[in-house]
């Protein structure tokens, strides 16, 4: 039996599918009121919080061979820096300890490039012209300014690397920016609303993309179909594009029109500040903030070879991936309701 966590978000509904795809039996934890629509029959799910340690223990029976650990948050919101702590950090670490209790429980996380660290740039300053090659090796300064989102990553993984010195097995990969179907109003899939909303402008950036099929693939692979893998982490990444680049494909698969006013990094340095004022007047969220206003603004190229070795898997090309984007929007109307009138 294999335990799933976040089977209700973006990665850890495809995990259920492609799980459920192999004949296996599937034991899921969701904190809502009612397990998630749209998932497969025959879960085993069980209601409960990352936080409720008899709950986790009670959950991992002898049974359960491996856990996939998909559960997590996502925001760069200034508010929302202790619920990354309480749910990235503390949540893994329950995670950890559960798996620890039960000896032969083989772990796979999902972690995020964030928890890689990226280099510094100058407060506000350019980015060097050539994109520079971001591999596992990659080391966290910790004298850097880090997003409590990258920090919460890190720690995570931190985690996973105590229960693996007290002898867990586990593996650990590292996501892209995950695109698929899903919350309009949450983490990646906004970048698809903002482009089907036709707004004009854009930051002048590069980020890196991958399919959630294929992260869901990876880390089936990785965990359950090589046990013999020492633990590792592993960069799971499809393609690097500029955003614009990016939102003008989504924007033309979807009928609508591309943006087309290019934001200067001055502008962007400027709207996240006056964002940050905003939020703390108000009590609002930001529309943009710091880490958002200047992310990808130095290229970076991150490698997945490691993955595609040692699963033999190929990533999809973007252009794949915004074409079934859009097939989906076009045929569930529920998908967003402001996208197809």
């Amino acid at each position: 039996m294999i335990f799933v966590t976040g089977g209700s978000g973006l990665i850890g509904s495809f995990v259920l599918h492609q799980l459920h795809a192999r004949g296996l039996a599937i034991r899921a934890l969701y904190r809502g009121a009612v397990p998630p629509a749209g998932a497969p029959a025959g879960i085993d799910w069980v209601q409960g919080d990352l936080a409720d340690t008899l709950l986790l223990a009670q959950a991992l029976t002898p049974e359960v061979t491996h856990v996939l650990h998909c559960a997590g948050l996502v925001s760069y919101a200034p508010q929302d820096e202790d619920a990354l702590l309480q749910v990235n950090v503390e949540g893994t670490a329950a995670i950890v300890d559960a798996c620890l209790h039960r000896p032969g429980i083989r772990l796979g996380y999902v972690s995020s490039v964030a928890a890689l660290g990226e280099p510094a740039l100058p407060d506000g300053g350019p980015a060097t012209p050539l994109p520079q090659v971001i591999t596992e090796d990659a080391t966290w300064d910790l004298g850097a300014s880090h997003s409590a989102y990258a920090t919460s990553k890190y720690l995570a993984e931190l985690e996973v690397w105590r229960g693996v010195m007290e002898g867990l097995s586990a593996v650990i990969v590292n996501p892209t920016i995950v695109l698929g179907p899903g919350d309009w109003s949450r983490s990646s899939t906004r970048l698809i609303r903002y482009a089907a909303e036709e707004h004009r402008f854009y930051t002048q950036s590069q980020l890196n993309f991958v399919d959630v099929r294929d992260v869901a693939a990876h880390l089936l692979a990785l965990t359950l179909d090589l046990p013999q893998l020492p633990p590792a982490r592993y960069i799971l990444n499809g393609e690097a594009q500029p955003l614009g680049d990016f939102l003008a494909s989504v924007a033309r698969a979807l009928g609508r029109r591309p943006p087309s006013v290019a934001v200067p990094h001055w502008a962007a340095e400027l709207i996240w500040r006056l964002e940050h004022v905003r939020a703390v007047l108000t009590g609002a969220r930001p529309l943009i903030t710091r880490d958002t206003a200047r992310a990808g603004r130095q290229p970076l190229l991150y490698s997945a070879q490691k993955a595609r070795q040692a699963t033999g898997l190929i990533f999809r090309p973007l252009a794949e991936t915004i074409a079934w984007l859009a097939q989906e929007v076009k045929t569930n109307r529920t998908a967003s309701p402001t996208v197809i009138s």
